[in-house]
């Protein structure tokens, strides 16, 4: 071997170190783009964003740099002391090699500093705007109650408008409050096409107390979950540690508001009223005093939202949205369910009919995850449920289970993670959004708990090919191998908004895609809450993956982007 080839292997060697993931967080080699060995560890959510390099490997972030010397000035010296010369080459040019990682590691810190600071700018401007300042609304007598819009297995949903005045200080001459925080106040320029919705911007849901008592501690207590979206003044000061309490002694979390997530700005129990359409629609769960053939309780929970037009599923059966729309919308869902994961909360009954959507100025849908009464929220964020037993709640809709959570045979030691369970559910309806059937309902019939990857059923043409391959990901039967909705999230906002970023992109350099975010954070701090297009949508959604930026996340997406496009390539090659 010649020195100069061995001086070049050297350095690929030193090279590769870097690149396999020596200096990677754990779990995380998307640098290996090959399909047969593509993997993706289980992410670590936390709030703060992580440290590039882990504990254990701090010792190589420290002093590789020295490393680097002591392995150069050893091939010197090896150079003048003896062996052969092939050896002197090659561990002078490993030397070289790892000065090279140095370099790298560099650029890393440069870029990971980068991601922090704009995080940092970017998450002092969300949602943080509290409700505005009132004192009623915790009786169901503050509101005048309208038709029936909405019925499921647990709730019926009525519009509602509110009796009681706004406060003084307000501008709006309507006697109707608006209640919503400030921050929405400021998104929202909704163009309302039904009176109804003018009328009644409010919805109740009432829900349906069969056994939880007629107490306002147990009602509480029993429909903790549905409290998890509720905002910081929906329960009265005095109910608040009550309700907080929890079921079975457990703390129900709270999430933070969110674009894409529910807001329950009232929550209180009061007697069940006989409302319109009572007795056709839901006579058994009405009270005796109601219905002597009923076999309700007298008291129940009533929570207070904002109206919406319709439910996702309905918006489907009327329309087929183009393909930059409905890339939007799978991303909406997916920043839904990052921002619960990041709480620790998992919803576990995701499906169109629980998705709600109105329209922005610009006429781009705005989706709404909705009914948490089945979902996992736990204190400690690990998404994590023991299953010892058949009696333990897995969750809603067993079509849409994800196959880690429907295959789950319980048993001493068994635990069920469902850190990627909701992001497989979002893969699914997405078919639904590009006006597919769902292929793991009837029409299709697969089952998540038995269908090979390959039996999934093509996507329309029209369809990004980005697109594709996020849901495609996202769809994996492994959840070790599909990627978290964060990364998922990634990946669509780097296809709409960064293709120039990622072209010449290797997996592992993250410079150029730096200058871009830098110029992507001034674009839309420049653009303000509804953008230069009056499209809202859009703008939440940018500041939303500029306020979630990690490098780990960013770097694992873009593997699976590159990943993707050699895939493509290598199919039209082969044709």
């Amino acid at each position: 071997m010649s020195v100069k080839h061995a001086i070049s292997r050297g350095l690929e060697l030193g090279r590769s170190v870097f690149q396999l993931g020596l200096l990677k967080s754990g779990g995380r080699v998307a640098a290996k783009l090959r399909a047969d060995r593509f993997r993706v560890g289980p992410s670590v959510r936390t709030v703060q964003p992580q440290a590039f390099l882990p504990s254990r490997y701090r010792y190589y972030r420290t002093s590789l740099k020295g490393l680097a010397v002591q392995l150069q000035s050893a091939g010197f010296r090896r150079g003048f002391s003896g062996g052969s010369p092939r050896n002197r080459a090659v561990f002078l040019a490993f030397g070289l090699g790892v000065g090279l990682i140095e370099q790298q590691l560099e650029d890393d810190r440069s870029s990971a500093a980068t991601c922090e600071e704009i995080q940092a700018v970017f998450r002092k401007k969300r949602f943080q705007s509290p409700l505005k300042p009132f004192t009623s609304g915790y009786k169901l007598e503050d509101y005048i109650i309208g038709n029936q819009i909405g019925k499921g297995s647990n709730a019926a949903v009525y519009e509602a408008a509110a009796r009681f005045a706004p406060p003084k200080d307000s501008t709006n001459k309507c006697s109707m409050v608006q209640l919503r925080e400030e921050e929405e106040e400021g998104e929202t320029a909704r163009s309302l096409t039904c009176c109804s919705l003018r009328t009644f911007p409010m919805a109740v849901k009432m829900m349906w107390n069969f056994g939880a008592g007629s107490s306002s501690e147990a009602i509480l207590k029993s429909m903790s979950q549905e409290l998890v979206p509720a905002g910081p003044l929906a329960l009265k000061q005095e109910k608040e540690e009550i309700a907080l309490d929890g079921q079975f002694g457990v703390l129900p979390k709270q999430v933070s508001a969110h674009p894409n997530v529910i807001r329950v700005y009232r929550a209180f129990t009061a007697d069940v009223p006989l409302l319109a359409g009572a007795q056709e629609e839901y006579p058994d769960v009405l009270p005796a005093r109601l219905n002597p053939a009923g076999l309700g309780n007298n008291r129940t929970l009533f929570l207070v939202m904002k109206n919406y037009p319709g439910t996702l599923r309905q918006y489907l059966e009327m329309s087929t949205p183009g393909r930059r729309q409905g890339s939007l919308m799978v991303l909406q869902l997916l920043e839904g369910v990052d921002h619960l994961c990041r709480q620790g909360v998992a919803h576990r009954d995701l499906k169109s009919d629980n998705v709600l959507l109105e329209f922005d100025s610009d006429g781009c849908p705005r989706l709404v995850i909705t009914d948490f009464g089945c979902c996992l929220a736990q204190s400690d964020s690990k998404l994590q449920l023991p299953f010892n037993s058949m009696w333990v709640n897995r969750g809603g809709n067993a079509s849409l289970m994800a196959p880690e959570v429907a295959t789950a045979v319980p048993g001493w030691g068994v635990v069920i993670d469902y850190s990627k369970a909701d992001a497989w559910a979002v893969g699914a309806i997405s078919y639904e959004i590009f006006g597919q059937p769902n292929p793991f309902y009837r029409a299709v019939g697969l089952e998540s708990r038995s269908y090979q990857e390959k039996q999934l059923p093509p996507l329309p043409s029209g369809v990004p090919a980005d697109v594709q391959l996020v849901i495609q990901l996202l769809l994996r039967r492994n959840p070790s191998k599909r990627p978290s909705a964060r990364v998922a999230a990634n990946m669509l906002h780097l296809s709409l908004w960064g293709r120039k970023a990622l072209a010449n992109q290797d997996s592992v350099g993250l410079r150029k895609l730096a200058d871009w975010l830098l110029c992507q954070s001034a674009v839309v701090l420049l653009k303000g809450c509804s953008g230069l297009g009056g499209n809202i949508v859009e703008a939440e959604l940018q500041r939303s993956f500029l306020s979630n930026l990690d490098l780990e996340d960013l770097r694992t997406a873009v593997g699976f982007l590159l990943y993707g496009r050699e895939q493509r390539q290598a199919c039209v090659l082969s044709a």
